[in-house]
């Protein structure tokens, strides 16, 4: 499958890795074609491995991955341009943190009290786009096995074949355990999360840890 990765920072990079392991024909998207982590990427892993503008990587993969930082999400959703990502699959795994101040992050938020998945399914009414993997460090998102047992991962979007497509790559990754949440408006509480995940990563001074729903 042609897959497009937005973000050359560690998530994007680790992400596209993986992908491009399970033999995947994968493009890392940055906001400049001669981004030189990009073309780094590129030079170390070889194969089908390929870089681009955004708009060049929305244009190329069947479904696209958004790892850019949250500050600058929706800037390069705009970038990447409506007309590419038209009927795709965009999965969402960007957190609207804010690092200005330094640590602990703040999350931003709009008055309404949206999430920025819901943002970037507003700025693409006709690409279906589904929040996932914001909850787990980028290590752990293509290697579950890092903890002990099964843990779980999450999906939020308001197409359901969108989802499925998604947790098929999840599944790739090794998860078992995919729980659907809702709709795109649950990123409001996947999102709302990660104060808490960062709280448990200061505290148990790791960020190889994730949760388990028990009932």
């Amino acid at each position: 499958m042609k897959i497009g990765v937005f973000g050359t920072g560690v998530v994007g990079t680790t992400l596209a890795s993986k992908l491009a392991a399970l033999g995947h024909d994968v493009k890392l998207g940055a906001r400049d074609a001669s981004n030189v982590k990009a073309r780094a990427w590129v030079e170390a892993t070889g194969g089908k491995a390929s870089a681009g503008t955004f708009a060049d990587t929305a244009k190329f993969g069947e479904i696209v991955f958004n790892a850019t930082s949250g500050l600058g999400s929706v800037e390069a959703i705009r970038a990447a341009g409506k007309e590419n990502l038209r009927g795709k699959t965009l999965a969402d795994v960007s957190n609207p943190l804010d690092f200005s101040k330094g640590m602990p992050p703040s999350v931003f938020t709009a008055a309404a009290g949206d999430s920025l998945g819901e943002r970037i399914q507003a700025e693409l009414p006709e690409t279906h786009v589904v929040k996932t993997l914001n909850t787990i460090n980028a290590s752990l998102m293509v290697e579950p096995s890092r903890v002990k047992g099964e843990t779980d991962v999450f999906v939020a979007g308001n197409d359901a074949g969108a989802k499925a497509q998604v947790s098929g790559i999840l599944r790739e990754f090794g998860w078992k355990s995919i729980v659907d949440v809702g709709g795109i408006q649950a990123a409001r509480g996947l999102e709302a999360y990660v104060l808490f995940w960062l709280t448990v990563m200061t505290a148990l001074k790791t960020s190889d840890f994730n949760i388990r729903i028990a009932q």
